[in-house]
């Protein structure tokens, strides 16, 4: 990879903006290049839930492809990285990786990680799921993916939406060897009063 570690960020139009966007801000400065596509239903998501726009996202990242530009770095396999995480995906999104249906940038990256046998990493958001949905998932893991719906861990004792957020992200971010310091890990005990888990 010429010394350099990149990481590809999809954001779908799946409710769950904030994932992306935290990612985002998680790896800025953390020496990893980050190469962003936002798909059009996500530029509406992120109005409706946020209060950042597509700008502010574009600014955390190292490098940004517009979701039609299917001749973008990421859309070769010889654009080594380090993988891929789509936060959020939605099922329609998933649903393109599952078949090799590549109508955009975002499933285009996803299918060269899966061809490249790179890490890809699907934060889900859908429920309840029926056998259609469950059928994708089983096709995008057989495929070499990880579908990680972003469930929240109790046993960290959440304080705020922003540490479920963050936790998350940092077990998503484990599957890639990197370790920003937002997951409070398991020690096999639960803390005790006041006590960080980290």
């Amino acid at each position: 990879m010429s010394g350099r570690k990149r990481l590809i960020v999809g954001i779908s139009g799946a409710s769950g903006a904030i994932y992306g966007i935290r990612l985002l801000e998680l790896l800025k400065g953390s020496g990893i290049e980050t190469h962003l596509i936002v798909s059009r239903v996500a530029r509406m998501t992120i109005a409706y839930e946020t209060d950042k726009s597509v700008a502010d996202l574009e600014a955390l990242a190292t490098v940004t492809y517009p979701e039609q530009d299917l001749s973008a770095a990421c859309s070769s396999g010889s654009f080594k990285t380090l993988g891929m995480i789509v936060a959020p995906c939605s099922i329609k999104t998933m649903g393109e990786i599952a078949t090799g249906t590549t109508s955009n940038l975002v499933s285009r990256a996803a299918d060269v990680c899966l061809k490249e046998r790179r890490r890809l990493v699907l934060m889900l958001r859908e429920t309840p799921l029926h056998l259609g949905h469950i059928r994708s998932m089983a096709a995008v893991t057989e495929a070499g993916a990880i579908v990680y719906p972003p469930v929240p861990a109790f046993y960290a004792r959440p304080q705020s939406i922003e540490d479920m957020v963050d936790h998350t992200l940092g077990r998503v971010l484990d599957l890639f060897d990197i370790d920003l310091g937002t997951v409070r890990r398991w020690s096999g005990k639960p803390p005790g009063p006041g006590q960080d888990q980290r």
